[in-house]
């Protein structure tokens, strides 16, 4: 199939419907010219006629006068005849006088002498035999004589035709400018839309290759301009999002392949002497099931985070004690926290109102948090998780004194892929998915920290249950 191109198209559509519109306006503009020149020459044989038909009257009244010898007399006298040919008809419809002295042909086409014989006068724009444009104006005089019926005068519009020629010429050459122009301008102006689409339809197609390296140069303010800059700016995200992937395949597979190479260890180890030792079989199961459980959360992370980018990620909601789901994660965590000696302190309140959920998803959440908070934490740091309720809202905040977050990650921490700290284990959704989950409860998620080195807070705002 044949690329349809915006020039070729602009050509055919645009520059068609102006050519035809000049076109029509050129046709309109010669006609009218055509009409005013051949109008005023009608207009002024008339006038000369009627001078003519004046004089025969007078000479009509006069009773001692011969009427014929004063129409030859007309004729002969007759001032313009090098430019005007004035007739005198019969009773019988011949040309019997002629200002020229010339006799015409006895077969010349005499329209308008008919019509003046029906409507009293009569004109007529035509060729003589010999091919001469002429234009032919008619007058009865048959009531001042009997003996002639008319007089009649004829005129060449070879000079008229020869100044309308020059006029036509002119709105041509007119008309041919202003296309010129529109074509010359509209190439340019169509060039200055094509080149950038092209530009972009090349550079965009390499993007689809993974090249996110390149990018389009920009030098307008308009529209263009701004697509140019939306096209940049996607390719940036692309490249950041691009960037965020491979790390994170590179990190899952970081960590899956310890928890793996750790169970296949032990497993080879039980093979080999668990059964005879005790404390070997009791150690290795133990480490097998952690690593597990770890590889279990990682799945199911990954699958929550497929569900949200599907949209089949769905919510269990009724009402639920949020101090309930706080208190299993911190008991969660207190065991793993004293080995790796990190102290939890968790400021419990007797009572807090409920919160309409989904409590296992919620739990999850507050798992989250605090395995990032020990995550991140070193031996001898604090986690301190707090609850309350603050206008018609349950606030839970979980803040250690650990790594904590650089001012230029904290913005991006909540991303999908993005880790801010490359030392720890983690697959960089844990915390997106986390906040996707607190969003479709009406809550929000806000993560904070003095800088790096100085810990961070998580602060959990909920909506309250206020009708029990």
């Amino acid at each position: 199939m044949a690329k349809k191109s915006i020039t070729k198209r602009w050509i055919i559509n645009n520059l068609g419907i102006i050519i035809l519109a000049l076109l029509v306006i050129e046709m309109v503009v010669i006609y009218a010219i055509q009409s005013y020149y051949y109008n005023s020459a009608k207009q002024y044989l008339v006038s000369k006629l009627n001078a003519v038909t004046s004089v025969l009257s007078i000479h009509s009244q006069d009773s001692s006068a011969n009427f014929s010898a004063e129409i030859r007399n007309t004729l002969e006298t007759f001032n313009e005849k090098d430019k005007i040919e004035l007739m005198a008809i019969n009773a019988k419809g011949r040309v019997v006088l002629t200002s020229s002295g010339f006799s015409p042909d006895g077969d010349m086409l005499m329209p308008d002498y008919e019509k003046a014989m029906e409507t009293g006068e009569g004109s007529w724009i035509g060729r003589l035999h010999g091919g001469e444009k002429v234009l032919a104006v008619s007058m009865p005089i048959s009531s001042f004589n009997s003996e002639y019926s008319s007089v009649r005068m004829v005129t060449s519009l070879t000079e008229i035709d020869n100044t309308i020629k020059g006029y036509i010429l002119l709105v041509t050459v007119v008309c041919g400018s202003i296309i010129l122009i529109i074509v010359v301008t509209g190439l340019y102006f169509a060039g200055s839309i094509v080149r950038p689409i092209r530009q972009i339809s090349g550079i965009t197609r390499k993007f689809a290759m993974g090249d996110f390296s390149v990018r389009i140069a920009n030098n307008s303010d308009d529209e263009i301009g701004e697509l140019c800059t939306a096209i940049n700016h996607m390719a940036d995200e692309l490249s950041s999002a691009e960037a965020m992937k491979n790390e994170f395949i590179s990190s899952v597979s970081h960590e899956l392949r310890t928890p793996l190479t750790a169970i296949k260890g032990w497993a080879e180890t039980l093979m080999v002497d668990g059964g005879e030792n005790p404390d070997t079989m009791k150690k290795g199961v133990g480490v097998i099931v952690n690593e597990t459980e770890r590889l279990s959360q990682m799945v199911e992370e990954l699958l929550d985070f497929s569900r949200m980018q599907n949209g089949h990620f769905t919510l269990q909601n009724a009402n639920m004690d949020i101090l309930a789901e706080l208190g299993d994660a911190v008991l969660i965590y207190s065991d793993k926290a004293r080995r790796e000696q990190i102290k939890i302190i968790y400021d419990e309140p007797e009572m807090l109102p409920f919160v309409y959920g989904d409590k296992n998803r919620i739990r999850q959440v507050f798992i989250n948090i605090i395995d990032n908070a020990v995550k991140y934490s070193s031996p001898g740091d604090t986690v301190t998780i707090k609850a309350c309720e603050k206008e018609n809202s349950v606030i839970v905040s979980v803040t250690d004194t650990g790594c904590g977050i650089k001012s230029s990650d904290l913005a991006k921490v909540k991303t999908k892929f993005y880790k801010a700290n490359h030392t720890r284990r983690g697959s960089g959704i844990g915390l997106a998915v986390a906040d996707e989950i607190i969003a479709m409860h009406g809550g929000t998620m806000d993560i904070s920290s003095p800088g790096e080195g100085m810990g961070t807070t998580v602060e959990i705002s909920l909506p309250a249950k206020t009708n029990n």
